[in-house]
């Protein structure tokens, strides 16, 4: 297998038309059609399978992160071609024993989707402010995310005159959050238990403090200072849920950093062209991301799985899961690279 296709596109940002040319150019003409045809057999021939096994893994976890941005595909059936699409993504928190990061691409933001992805799951969901995950069924417990609500007591500051920035009433808001994420760096080598003690004896007074100090202060409801109070107090029963478990997060960067190769690929890209291209893509992207997060080379792994899957039975393909310990040694990433990627 030559490293073009999955590994190109879904792990360079390098799109097939680029690819195409690249092939021209050495000599020999390979289309974009050909390859996406490739893609899509691929992944619904070999990769789906591992994909529904993961999801069903992924359900079992206590806590996991959730997070979408948007997706153009051209062809959806009844949609216009400028419609927005959405790419969806679950993953795995920082105590797992297997590491899992899925996309789900569905036509809409509605939070059916959401629901039905997590129909058996049960446990405690890392989210931005939207308002779709309020919806989920009562065994989720919504865990809401400072970094988007420093976000914009920072976009506050920033809105403010300069010579009013430093002693603005943006700025308390800002210093309140980032005193909340200084503490969780003081903890950052704590057992969660010791992490969940930490909280409640020194990051719980000042969340305490600063929502009461947020329900004093007035702004106009369109100004920056004004959207970042409303944020902050609508999100105050999510925001306040970390106090409960040391093993929960204090924002839910995890799940957008898991999200950011999708995005840097759209860049390129641009869009799907089908459905069918667009589902692909989200498992393809599953296997890679989820084979990064369990320190194997994507390629390796890749090439792997289409050279022994077809020659083992159905109840055999656990043992080709990125975390399964039948994979060889050959598919890992040295210890020497991973210590100096940390």
């Amino acid at each position: 297998m030559c490293r073009s296709d999955p590994y190109c596109i879904y792990m360079n940002a390098l799109p097939l038309y680029r690819q195409e040319m690249s092939f021209l150019n050495e000599g020999f003409f390979l289309s974009r059609q050909t390859m996406a045809n490739w893609l899509i057999r691929a992944s619904s021939d070999w990769l789906e399978p591992l994909y529904e096994q993961m999801r069903q893994r992924i359900l079992q976890e206590e806590i996991l992160h959730a997070d979408e941005t948007v997706v153009q595909v051209l062809k959806e059936p009844g949609r216009s071609s400028r419609r927005e699409s959405f790419m969806w993504l679950y993953r795995t928190g920082r105590y797992t024993k297997t590491p899992a990061v899925l996309y789900e691409y569905r036509e809409t933001r509605s939070s059916a989707h959401p629901k039905r992805f997590l129909e058996d799951f049960k446990g405690y969901l890392h989210t931005d402010g939207y308002s779709g995950y309020k919806t989920l069924q009562k065994d989720i417990r919504l865990c809401g995310c400072w970094a988007h609500a420093r976000r914009k007591f920072h976009e506050a500051v920033e809105a403010a005159p300069p010579e009013e920035k430093t002693n603005s009433v943006s700025q308390k808001g800002l210093d309140f959050c980032s005193r909340l994420f200084e503490l969780e760096r003081e903890y950052e080598h704590l057992t969660p238990e010791e992490r969940h003690k930490k909280r409640a004896e020194q990051s719980k007074p000042v969340s305490e403090a600063f929502f009461t100090w947020a329900s004093s202060v007035c702004a106009l409801p369109k100004s920056a200072l004004g959207k970042a109070l409303h944020y902050a107090l609508e999100q105050r029963p999510y925001l306040e849920t970390f106090y409960l478990d040391g093993r929960l997060e204090l924002s839910n960067n995890r799940a957008e950093r898991s999200i950011k190769p999708f995005v840097i690929g759209r860049k390129n890209w641009l869009f799907c062209c089908t459905p069918k291209g667009a589902k692909s893509s989200s498992i393809i992207y599953s296997i890679i991301e989820t084979a990064k997060e369990n320190r194997l080379r994507p390629f390796e792994y890749l090439k792997y799985i289409f050279e022994v899957m077809p020659n083992i039975s159905e109840e055999n393909y656990h043992t080709l899961l990125p975390w399964s310990k039948d994979l060889p040694d050959s598919l890992r990433l040295e210890q020497n690279n991973i210590n100096s990627a940390q």
